[in-house]
Order: C-alpha cells, then structure tokens, then sequence
C-alpha cells in the first residue's frame, strides 16, 4: 500500500511538472492564456510546487500564476497571487517585479515602484552572481554581454530620477 502512495504521489508531481513546463513554454511563445491554463491546473494540484532546475531561479508556481494574470489583464487576480507567491519565498525577485508592475496598473504607484526596484536589484544580483559563481559551467549563457543587467541599471536610474516615465 506504502509504495502505491509512493508511486502515486510520484505520478502527480510529474503531471505537475509537465504542466509547469508547457505552460513556461507557452509564456516564451506568447501564449499567455494558455500558459495561465496550466500553470493554474498545475497549482490547484500541487500549491507548493516549486520549478528549480541548475541555476536557475526558484520560481513557485504561484508567480506564474500571478505573471501570466498580469500578462492577460487579470491585475486583481495577479497582485493576489504574486503577493501569495512571494509570502511564501520573499525572493521570488520575478514575483516581485510582477507585482510592482501590478500595483502601478492598479493606481498604487508609490509601492509598485517600490517593488519594482526591489524586484529589478533582486535580478541584478541574481545575474552578477551567477555570471561569477559558474562563469565556465551554465552561468556562461545568463547574460553574457551584460545586456539585461544594463537595462536593469538604466531603468533603476531613471526610476530614482526626477522625471520618470511612468509608460516606460
């Protein structure tokens, strides 16, 4: 009975993953309605699930959730579960960045921004670090002309300037 539940069980999480996968896939093709599909099948089956593969950021099922709501106007539905995603990991960085562009949509600008700075640093320092840590192993591929981090450092610039475009 004991390796039935073990077996089970296993089945499950694998369903889970492969539906996070297909719905991480479909958020790269734009298919965000899609992608909401699985990955809101995928947390109703397993709330805790958590995508980590090599180097990659810990990324809770409930921010793709919450990222794929925001990508398809749903801004109430996605603060939620950002908010839900990063109570349980508070650097889910992604989420954050998520939320902060959430609140913003919403009329909070003074906290999105907050989270959006947060969440922009948080990415940075993700980038830096790997880009350091596993400089010849899979940390060659994240960043490598430091295109993203100077994005980041341009728009946490204009984010602490005077004008700030807030459509930007």
């Amino acid at each position: 009975l004991f390796s039935l539940f073990v077996f089970l069980a296993g089945c499950a999480s694998l369903q889970t993953g492969g539906e996070v996968q297909s719905g991480r896939q479909a958020l790269l093709e734009g298919r965000n309605e899609a992608a909401l599909g699985y990955f809101y099948s995928a947390a109703q089956r397993d709330p805790d699930y958590v995508y980590a593969t090599g180097s990659s950021p810990k990324q809770g099922v409930w921010s793709y959730v919450g990222r794929s709501e925001y990508l398809t106007g749903r801004f109430p539905e996605a603060q939620k579960n950002l908010e839900r995603a990063i109570a349980s990991n508070r650097q889910e960085d992604i989420a954050r960045l998520y939320l902060g562009l959430t609140l913003v949509r919403e009329g909070d600008r003074q906290r999105g921004l907050k989270e959006i700075e947060s969440g922009m640093r948080g990415i940075d320092s993700f980038l830096d670090n790997i880009s350091q840590t596993q400089r010849y192993s899979i940390g060659q591929y994240w960043d490598p002309d430091r295109e993203i981090r100077s994005a980041i450092q341009r728009d946490l610039a204009m984010i602490s300037g005077k004008d700030l475009d807030w459509q930007k």
